[in-house]
């Protein structure tokens, strides 16, 4: 039995992990450009020093020599028509299962694009948001989030929200949060508002409480070097942070599968990708029924990965496909040195104050989630 994963993020290493616990005979292969987990939670703690490269970026061949799983190294192409191989810069991979957790794109289609730093891309960006910081003596510092209008979960504002309020501490730590304007912007008149409108609230209570002005129910329209312009008028900004809504992977063209309106791989329930066997998807790559709060983040591709593995593997067993996977956000949002705790799920919502036990409860998670990596 040969079974491919596609991927080196969450969904792709929770998803290796539970096919050799239930196949321990399987030929695995994940296909990836980079043998490197990135551990984008924590992104949002480079600016202040408090993480840095080292604690991003993890090394993964240790753990698939572990799980006795085979790395191809290269840039996923295209798929053939029924799956059944991947075809990657570097050669093609056949599979008798494939698992596609190759996370999404972020749009980057607004003029100007290139003047703001979108902090999920990774490393780099962290790093480049945290030197821009450490040189500016004062200034405007704008911080964003858009969406995908045809994909309404391909939207990753908790980041943004975290990077708005660490900004806001780590200057007022430093003594010199008087010499700045920090001003968020976002399309939407209640920005947030898949955290639940009791989290909305909260959020834009705390702004004003922390002196951060608000540019709300207003597309941007176009970045410049030093200025954000929208639907609703302008504003100077020597620092524009800037989160686009997400589409799926780039080779997905290059494919038979199903695409959603917002341009993701069209799934079931069961995180199958429709009209095909043995194939399923993860994560930020894919569009699934789902409630219209439903988010996009690590917790949900984790789960998604469990109900994919243990449907493949049924399916090729010819057993029935019936495990699902369960909704529910859950976000723990860092404000530096305090946080509060966003849960949802269908039957009820809260939001915590602020804590700085959640703070040290999200430090606590990351050293659990990376243990099996720093082996």
């Amino acid at each position: 039995m040969r079974l491919t994963v596609i991927g080196a993020g969450f969904g792709a290493l929770t998803a290796i992990r539970r096919l050799r616990k239930q196949n321990p005979a399987a030929e695995i292969t994940l296909i990836a450009p980079q043998p490197t987990f990135q551990y984008y939670p924590s992104l949002i703690w480079v600016p202040s020093g408090l993480r840095r490269r080292d604690d991003i970026l993890h090394d993964i061949r240790p753990l698939l020599e572990r799980l006795d799983v085979t790395y191809h190294a290269g840039r996923v192409t295209g798929v053939s028509e029924d799956g059944r191989r991947v075809f990657t810069d570097n050669g093609e991979v056949e599979n008798d299962g494939l698992i596609i957790a190759s996370g999404g794109r972020f749009i980057k289609k607004l003029p100007g694009i290139e003047h703001a730093v979108t902090l999920c891309e990774g490393i780099d960006a962290a790093e480049e948001i945290a030197t821009r910081l450490a040189k500016m003596s004062g200034g405007t510092i704008a911080i964003g989030f858009g969406g995908n209008p045809k994909e309404p979960s391909a939207v990753r504002g908790g980041p943004m929200f975290e990077l708005l309020f660490g900004i806001d501490r780590l200057l007022r730590r430093e003594g010199r949060r008087d010499k700045f304007d920090l001003v968020f912007f976002n399309p939407s008149p209640r920005p947030g508002n898949r955290l639940g409108e009791k989290a909305v609230d909260r959020l834009l209570e705390r702004m004003e409480k922390h002196d951060i002005s608000t540019h709300i129910g207003a597309k941007p329209q176009r970045f410049e070097k030093n200025r954000v312009v929208t639907e609703k008028g302008e504003f100077e900004a020597d620092l524009i942070l800037f989160m686009p809504g997400m589409t799926g992977p780039g080779w997905l063209p290059e494919s038979s599968f199903p695409v959603s309106p917002g341009g993701m791989i069209e799934a079931d329930e069961h995180a199958r990708v429709k009209g095909f066997e043995r194939v399923y998807v993860v994560g930020d790559s894919g569009s699934y029924p789902a409630p219209d709060w439903a988010p996009k983040q690590a917790h949900m591709a984790d789960l998604q990965a469990v109900a994919a593995a243990d449907n493949l593997l049924a399916e090729i067993a010819g057993e029935p496909v019936e495990q699902t996977f369960k909704w529910e956000l859950v976000c723990v949002m860092d404000m530096l040195d305090r946080a509060v705790l966003v849960f949802r799920n269908e039957k009820r919502q809260f939001i915590t104050p602020p804590c700085r036990l959640l703070h040290w409860a999200k430090r606590l998670f990351e050293w659990w989630y990376l243990r099996d990596l720093r082996r």
